[in-house]
């Protein structure tokens, strides 16, 4: 016997339970429409994209807060057998699988409201690296740089490190780190990088987004690392191509000699 069957043995008719089915559609289509409708005015608008994002998440939940209101309110009115018969329901249902779920959706409602990370904000979590583009109710979404979409169970939040690279600001600081052999001038090598940081298009310089440039002596090289932020963050990779496609050739125009070693790029601050 399906549990659908025996609620309706129960006395819980049809009509109600038609009802909470149409409400659990409504709340859906809901959630969608407004979620791409919020999506596109964000997108038009470049400075608050990411604060106009984060209403996404905030709306869906109190759509489906809604939904569950109007879907309890019959249920509180049934009878005592009636509500024991409903709890056993839910109870197994939480003890086959819905116990994932819920600790999802109660990690989703920390994230609203202690905000460890926003839609659009470019975080690592567990290990994974990317772009928030979604905070479901049991997953956030993460689009890696490979333009991979990674689903992280909402739950994590209470076991793996966060790190936020932006904090929910536009501007995001990169990192561009190049080599060059020990016998080379540092300070012309150094000044190169600085030039082509803030000569780039996509760097954004103010008193409170200051740019820095450090040597660090390994055994057989010397790292110069450029410290700058973008203006937004999703020019992260364009401008550390940028930076380390023009200090390179000016390297190669004065002499400065790069070892043979990989040039690294971090990817955080």
């Amino acid at each position: 016997m399906t549990p659908l069957q025996v609620l309706v043995d129960l006395g819980i008719d049809r009509e109600t339970l038609v009802g909470i089915v149409g409400v659990l559609v409504a709340a859906y289509v809901a959630s969608r429409v407004v979620g791409y409708a919020l999506i596109a005015v964000a997108e038009r608008r470049p400075r608050r994209r990411i604060s106009i994002k984060m209403l996404v998440p905030i709306v869906r939940f109190l759509i489906y807060g809604t939904a569950a209101f109007l879907i309890l309110g019959p249920l509180l009115r049934l009878s005592a057998t009636q509500l024991l018969a409903v709890s056993g329901l839910l109870g197994a249902a939480l003890g086959f699988g819905l116990k994932d779920l819920f600790a999802g959706m109660i990690g989703g409602l920390v994230l609203i409201t202690e905000r460890p990370y926003q839609v659009g904000d470019k975080v690592t979590i567990d290990g994974d690296y990317g772009e928030v583009t979604d905070i479901g109710l049991r997953a956030t979404t993460l689009i890696t740089p490979d333009d991979s979409a990674i689903r992280v169970p909402n739950a994590t939040l209470f076991t793996a490190n966060v790190s936020n690279a932006n904090d929910g600001q536009p501007e995001m600081m990169v990192v561009v780190e190049l080599a060059v052999t020990t016998g080379a001038d540092l300070d012309r090598a150094s000044a190169i990088v600085e030039e082509a940081m803030v000569t780039s298009k996509y760097v954004f310089v103010d008193d409170d987004h200051p740019f820095a440039v450090l040597v660090e002596d390994e055994s057989y090289y010397r790292t110069i690392r450029g410290k700058a932020y973008v203006a937004d963050l999703r020019d992260e990779f364009a401008f550390a191509s940028d930076v380390t496609e023009r200090s390179m050739a000016a390297f190669a125009r004065e002499g400065i000699t790069i070892p043979k070693a990989p040039v690294h790029i971090s990817k955080h601050r």
